[in-house]
């Protein structure tokens, strides 16, 4: 059908309309490569990597739930093995893990990963936010142990079993384990009995050692810092968490969970984390 059939009355109709249509068609050939182009350039969003540094008695895949929804939600994620051997030496590890991170990185740990993740940021240019998960967040010159003393209540020291290993170097160490009968209830009430049943069985033990270690950094003093509260810990005391927080001037939100947190709430976990990613993104 051509524009003359239609339009019968003059000719001069069809005339002036096909001029217009030419017009439309070659106005539009020439926006739109320049709109696909400046499509093509227009920057994208990169997100941060996440680094997760579990703690005490559990291993990376306690982060499980937390890495789904991270990754779900576009965000790299990274959960390296804590060795939970010593202070100092733990801290070198994850520093080293963060250096082989490329671009920003939000880095939360959680439990005695507190610590670790306080003294592993130092002098790590590319932590943007440190994120503590019912964790310690020592000042220099203080250890994990220190702390627990200054605010006692937690029923987890007492469900400790001590089993002597050979250091390297010669010597003995000792490694601390929760009794497998005593690890729902004083580390994760609020987790199936069945997964606990799980975690206990193959819980990663700490060297008593790291309690005693004194931290030599303090990084949430220059890094901005986020913090989940757990209300119902019986490891770190919530009390003793909000001091800590407040001292640190972090975000803070509280929740009514277990010192496990990351396996029973990991949504709640998740949406700390990724405020504290835009929030420092920005």
């Amino acid at each position: 059908m051509n524009l003359k059939t239609v339009f019968h009355p003059t000719r001069k109709h069809a005339v002036v309309l096909g001029a217009a249509a030419g017009v439309a068609a070659l106005t539009l050939a020439a926006t739109a490569p320049a709109n696909a182009a400046k499509a093509e350039h227009r920057p994208v969003e990169e997100k941060p990597t996440v680094v997760l540094v579990h703690g005490a008695f559990v291993d990376a895949s306690s982060w499980n739930g937390v890495i789904k929804r991270l990754q779900h939600d576009g965000y790299p994620v990274v959960a390296p093995a804590n060795p939970l051997r010593g202070l100092a030496s733990d801290s070198d590890y994850i520093h080293s893990v963060l250096k082989s991170v490329q671009g920003p990185v939000v880095l939360a740990g959680h439990s005695y990963g507190g610590s670790v993740i306080s003294q592993a940021a130092a002098d790590a240019p590319n932590v943007k936010a440190l994120v503590y998960i019912a964790a310690f967040a020592p000042e220099k010159g203080e250890s994990a142990g220190e702390l627990g003393e200054k605010f006692p209540g937690a029923s987890l020291p007492s469900a400790l079993n001590a089993v002597p290993f050979p250091l390297p170097g010669g010597g003995t160490g000792t490694d601390l384990y929760i009794k497998a009968d005593k690890f729902h209830d004083v580390f994760a009430a609020d987790v199936p009995k069945s997964v606990t049943d799980l975690a206990a069985a193959t819980q990663r033990p700490v060297a008593a050692s790291v309690f005693g270690d004194k931290a030599t950094e303090a990084a949430w003093k220059t890094i901005p810092s986020w913090d989940l509260i757990t209300t119902q810990d019986k490891a770190i005391v919530p009390d003793g968490q909000r001091f800590m927080a407040k001292r640190a001037h972090a975000h803070t939100v509280e929740i009514k969970s277990s010192h496990a947190v990351t396996l029973s709430q990991p949504g709640a976990v998740t949406r700390l984390i990724e405020q504290a990613a835009r929030a420092t993104s920005r």
